[in-house]
């Protein structure tokens, strides 16, 4: 402990009007928050600001990030503001590091207040990169919309914060240490973790880990390929997959965190995880995975590169669920996808009687779900699986999840759902709105309902077409504008959504997905045709 106690101090600032959390934080370019006076420090208070003052005092937060350029430095303002503002204990990854899922699970077992993770996710990092805040509520997920509302309105008024200026942390070293703070009773807490061990106890519990070690490392074992892109992942794929339940070391690669990312972009596509996807298609290995900067999405890849798309990826995971001894236990209250999501997962729900979410997308809404005992499987159109055991998606859970199907049914990764999807990146933001707004008006006209479209021998008749709103069935708040859908009979759909817009580019999402029955299976399995549903897509846009 030190000698002498150390002095907290409130300085003045000015607002920003810029710090609006989006639907996973706060993301900016690096020099933003590194550069711009008190622009950390601002919504950092904010943050602290948006929880009541009683229940603050004495509290456990829990710190952690991707590795990515700029982490540490961040925590140690973190830190210092925390203890400022009167939390009593700071959990925090050695060296900085924990995966989201991670920082939520170490939430909910140790009943934290909340926790501040250091992402922009699967966004590049560096110097000339994304940087990224994000808050985590006591149940281990986002904080709900409610929350990012109230920390932005307070964003527009800040005029102080309060820090302890002079406190430094050793991230490197795992153990607990205390500070004297002036006018603070008790010490304020610093406690360095191992990363991984909290999470992989989880994991413990959910997943037979000596089917996976026997699928892995016996004498007929499986080969496998895992990339962590040089994320937050690696530690976690080397010390569960590789050190306990057996796969070779080179089974994993680009496990070392870099601040970086190596120069890569660490989202898991077909684009950007093409190393992988080149190495799958050689047949060599039978399963391949991906994941991104911060640990919560995931690519699934079968021999030779089979593609498994997020959306199937989720309902094959429902219609094999039992594969998985969790759920053995606790049995199956729902099933959720966001509306992007091809209805695959829907034909499963049918098929199984189990209740069927449809929500926005965001991972918040999932959240709410889980807490009101409705949901325990969810996933979403950009690449994110998990379960109601945190509040966040999982990377390295879905593959788990995946190795324990193969375990069971003793099969490699085909028969599965085929879907497609478009990403049109970095567009301009004022032309993507406008475009947005141009479709709403057309296909809001009832002249658009009921035409008929024809691509080859297929056709395709408009049932609905609106702007995607959601009810939330636990706290009946509605979340309008979630994206443009365009539905035909028999539910093939083209679905318009415009993310990304935190600041003057967007990303427009297209998604589409068409369902014919194969009448060779007795569990009826939907396969689209890619070039009848591009062909399709053309027609509509066409007639709009």
């Amino acid at each position: 402990m030190n000698d002498s106690p150390l002095q907290v101090l409130t300085l003045p600032t000015s607002p920003y009007p810029d710090q609006r959390p989006g639907t996973n934080g706060l993301k900016k370019k690096t020099h933003v928050f590194q550069s711009i006076k008190n622009f950390l420090h601002n919504f950092i208070q904010c943050i602290f600001s948006s929880i009541d003052l009683r229940d603050r005092q004495g509290s456990t937060m829990v710190v952690g990030g991707d590795g990515r350029y700029f982490n540490s430095t961040a925590i140690q303002v973190i830190v210092q503001m925390a203890a400022a503002n009167g939390v009593g204990r700071v959990v925090i990854g050695q060296k900085g590091i924990m995966s989201t899922p991670a920082v939520s699970c170490v939430i909910r077992k140790i009943k934290a207040i909340g926790g501040i993770i250091l992402t922009a996710s699967h966004n590049p990092g560096g110097p000339d990169g994304d940087f990224g805040i994000k808050f985590n509520t006591a149940n281990g997920g986002p904080a709900p919309e409610a929350v990012t509302n109230q920390i932005f309105q307070l964003s527009r008024t800040i005029e102080e914060f309060a820090i302890c200026p002079e406190l430094r942390v050793d991230l490197g070293t795992i153990g607990k240490q205390s500070f004297d703070l002036e006018n603070k009773f008790k010490p304020f807490t610093v406690e360095i973790v191992d990363p991984v061990e909290s999470y992989a106890n989880s994991l413990r519990n959910i997943f037979d880990f000596a089917v996976l070690k026997e699928l892995l490392s016996a004498d007929n074992h499986i080969q496998i390929r895992l990339d962590a892109m040089h994320g937050v992942t690696g530690p976690y794929v080397k010390k569960i997959l590789c050190e306990e339940l057996g796969s070779p070391a080179n089974s994993a690669i680009n496990c070392v965190p870099l601040e970086n990312f190596g120069g890569r972009h660490p989202d898991p596509n077909l684009i950007y995880a093409s190393e992988l996807v080149e190495t799958m298609k050689s047949g060599q290995y039978d399963f391949g995975a991906v994941f991104d900067g911060d640990g919560d999405r995931n690519m699934i890849l079968g021999k030779h590169g089979f593609f498994v798309n997020p959306s199937d990826s989720v309902a094959v995971l429902a219609a094999n669920i039992f594969c998985i001894p969790y759920f053995q236990h606790t049995g199956v209250r729902g099933f959720a996808r966001s509306m992007p999501t091809s209805a695959a997962l829907d034909m499963v729900a049918r098929a199984t009687k189990i209740q069927l979410y449809e929500t926005p997308t965001g991972w918040r809404f999932f959240g709410s779900l889980m807490d009101a005992g409705r949901l325990s499987l969810c996933g979403e159109e950009s690449f994110g699986t998990g379960s109601d055991y945190i509040r966040e998606k999982d990377g390295l859970w879905a593959v788990l999840a995946w190795l324990s199907i193969l375990a069971v049914r003793r099969q490699s990764i085909d028969g599965i759902f085929l879907r497609h999807r478009f990403d049109y990146e970095e567009v301009d933001l004022d032309a993507a709105v406008e475009m947005m707004l141009d479709l709403e008006l057309m296909i809001s006209d009832r002249a658009f309902i009921g035409q008929v479209f024809t691509v080859g021998e297929k056709k395709y008749q408009v049932e609905a077409a609106d702007n995607f709103e959601y009810g939330d069935p636990v706290d009946g708040t509605i979340s309008r504008n979630q994206g443009l859908r365009i539905i035909f009979k028999g539910g093939s759909r083209i679905i318009f959504r415009l993310s990304g817009t935190d600041s003057f580019r967007a990303t427009v999402g297209l998604y589409f997905d068409s369902y014919e029955k194969d009448i060779n299976n007795s569990f009826s399995e939907l396969f689209p045709n890619i070039s009848t549903l591009h062909q399709l897509l053309m027609n509509t846009l066409l007639f709009i």
